[in-house]
């Protein structure tokens, strides 16, 4: 037990690193100004731990003070690893106090993580799974199947809506699986008993766009209570997720599909007048008087809440140019003839939301308010026609988020329109960004109604360009250095190769054979010497993936395949699962293996290369602003600003 500032603390190592407990010490601190704070401390020096142990002792010491920890990470390994140590944590807690705490913890993630339907689980991609969920779960779905039995449904969702609000998750702490195997035991939906269940947690797991994403936060995080700690780690790019959240990006093959879009809801709604042009008539008096979400808000139909943030909604009657069906379907296929027409350009256009609006008034005589409810009517009307596959119309729904998003936010967000795609320069294929250039919009919010959130990771030098570009005031800023026992580093950069060519992976040389030509050779040298794991990182995966083709053209990839087996990272998170499982294993057994892997990508984000999974971290990068080390991944190098 430690006294942290008057504060006993368990910590369930029988040691503990000067750094941490300096740590705990600032993040104590944070804690009593009610305030925000930003910590860096260097990975692999127990930063996990030190958080789940202070901010614990801290909720038991103080229930009325501190309710709730919300802890956000990036990605599936580190949420499932922040829950194995809480699952530690609790487990030395009950042992030195002799009895069962009233705790719970768990961890949420999306649909396709945590699905047990049969008829879902096979689906790959996201957007897919939640398509497939709403088709089985939707409420108007639910009320045909009361009609008419032999109608797919989903029994599992069934069976939590009846019996699982009722009977509360036992204490204890619940990872993906644990929560997939209750859901079998009990014969209740996992996703919607994580999300019914965080409500009552003491520590929740999940993922950044939970939070700070207004498409997702809206519906799952918003009755989350104001006296709860938010801990956002491994950020060290929270401001791409920020951005990312709040940017549309729309290509040709976008709005084809949407042409599509509309021609099937022009097919349905002439469908729905001929056999039940009450329902139309419902939703027409439901918009005129201003019902918001008139479907009672049912958690299973509200598929992706509005775009903007919730203080940017206008509560309002919907503008009579859109209320009924035809009128909002004319509406949408005039806005996407002019974004059709902006796309056929020869060179790049950069704009400001303002200028595109009043070109999309003189052009097509849309004015800006009707386009603020664009996403919000477009929800009400694929409900009211009772779309069961949401996944189908992914495109018109994403025009009409731009829409939404560009007539209401004037500053802090450009337009650019590109000729090509960077990845085919030659073949005309432009592409519409609509960039968020202000991070902190989307975090304003969570700023805004936590008490205390706490930004910390390995790398956040400098520590004062985040509070600037998220817009808010700390009340602790600190950094701490790795505490070392012995020298077990060896950090080395090599600036030539065997033929004394110069290497560098800077958008110069990039294309170099004679470059890519010793970065081979390099990691087929080391991958000889060097035992057990090696993960190379390269500055991003079109690099990587030109880099190891130019390899296999030169035969270096079937001389390395001699020494270790190989494998690659991809932007397909369940290839890359099978990859690093597969690769561990090959550790584990001997035989050895490279991981060529993207930093900043999915594998250099709090996965443990720890003893014989991580000898070797080679950088093929221009520069690198990192910190290495046997128990941590090292953070990415600054890419090329041309990439």
């Amino acid at each position: 037990m430690l006294n942290v500032d008057g504060l006993l603390v368990y910590f369930p190592y029988d040691y503990i690193y000067p750094e941490q407990f300096s740590y705990m010490l600032e993040l104590k601190r944070t804690l009593d100004a009610k305030g925000h704070g930003v910590l860096e401390m260097p990975s692999g020096t127990g930063k996990t731990v030190s958080l789940l142990a202070l901010i614990m002792a801290y909720q038991r010491a103080y229930p009325l003070e501190v309710t709730k920890l919300i802890y956000c990470s990036r990605t599936v390994p580190e949420i499932e690893k922040v829950i194995e140590e809480l699952r530690k944590l609790l487990n030395f807690y009950e042992k030195q106090e002799g009895e069962k705490l009233q705790f719970l913890g768990l961890a949420l993630s999306s649909r396709k993580n945590l699905c047990i339907h049969p008829e879902v689980t096979p689906l790959r991609f996201g957007k897919d799974v939640d398509g497939k969920c709403h088709s089985l779960t939707a409420s108007y779905v639910r009320a045909q199947h009361q009609q008419d039995a032999s109608l797919p449904h989903c029994r599992f969702y069934e069976e939590f809506d009846t019996h699982g609000r009722q009977v509360p998750l036992p204490s204890g702490i619940y990872n993906l699986d644990d929560l997939k195997a209750v859901g079998r035991r009990q014969g209740w939906c996992p996703y919607f008993l994580a999300r019914y269940s965080i409500l009552h947690a003491n520590v929740v797991v999940y993922s950044y766009h939970y939070l700070l994403d207004p498409k997702i936060a809206d519906l799952v995080s918003k009755e989350l209570a104001r006296k709860a700690v938010v801990v956002f780690d491994e950020a060290h790019n929270i401001d791409n997720v920020c951005i990312d959240s709040m940017s549309v990006t729309i290509t040709r093959r976008t709005l084809d599909r949407c042409q599509g879009n509309l021609e099937t809801l022009q097919k349905t709604v002439l469908r729905i007048k001929e056999t039940d042009e009450q329902r139309l008539r419902d939703e027409y008096r439901r918009l005129v008087e201003g019902l918001r979400e008139a479907s009672a808000a049912r958690e299973t139909d509200a598929h992706l809440a509005n775009p903007v943030l919730p203080d940017e909604v206008l509560q309002e009657a919907v503008p009579g140019s859109i209320r009924t069906a035809e009128h909002f379907l004319g509406f949408l296929r005039r806005l996407l003839e002019y974004v059709k027409w902006r796309l056929r350009v020869q060179h790049v256009v950069q704009e400001s939301p303002p200028a595109f609006l009043s070109g999309l008034a003189q052009r097509v005589c849309i004015q800006r308010k009707p386009l603020r409810f664009c996403a919000e009517r477009l929800r009400s009307l694929l409900h009211t026609l009772e779309i069961a596959d949401l996944a189908d119309f992914s495109p018109l729904t994403l025009l009409a988020n731009f829409a939404t998003l560009v007539s209401t936010y004037a500053k802090g967000f450009t337009i650019i329109i590109e000729p090509f795609d960077d990845r085919t320069p030659t073949i005309a294929n432009p592409i519409l960004h609509f960039s968020c250039m202000d991070a902190s919009l989307a975090i304003k919010p969570v700023f805004e109604r936590f008490q205390s959130v706490i930004i910390t990771s390995g790398t956040l030098s400098p520590l004062d360009i985040y509070p600037k570009i998220l817009d808010f005031h700390p009340v602790t800023m600190a950094t701490f250095t790795m505490t070392l026992a012995r020298v077990c580093l060896c950090p080395m950069i090599i600036g030539r190769g065997n033929d004394q060519v110069a290497i560098s992976s800077k958008f110069e040389t990039r294309e170099d054979i004679a470059v890519i030509r010793n970065y081979g050779n390099l990691l087929l040298e080391m991958s000889a010497v060097v035992p057990d794991g090696i993960v190379a990182f390269f500055t991003s995966y079109q690099y990587m993936e030109s880099t190891v083709a130019s390899w296999y053209e030169q035969g270096i990839l079937e001389n390395i395949q001699r020494n270790k087996l190989l494998f690659i990272e991809t932007q397909d998170g369940a290839e890359t699962s099978v990859a690093l499982e597969k690769y561990q294993e090959a550790c584990e057994n001997g035989r050895g293996a490279i991981l060529l892997s993207v930093a900043r990508g999915k594998v250099s984000e709090g996965i443990d290369f720890g003893e014989w999974k991580g000898r070797l971290p080679p950088l093929l990068s221009p520069s690198a602003s990192l910190t290495a080390g046997a128990a941590g991944v090292p953070a990415g190098p600054v890419p090329d600003p041309r990439e």
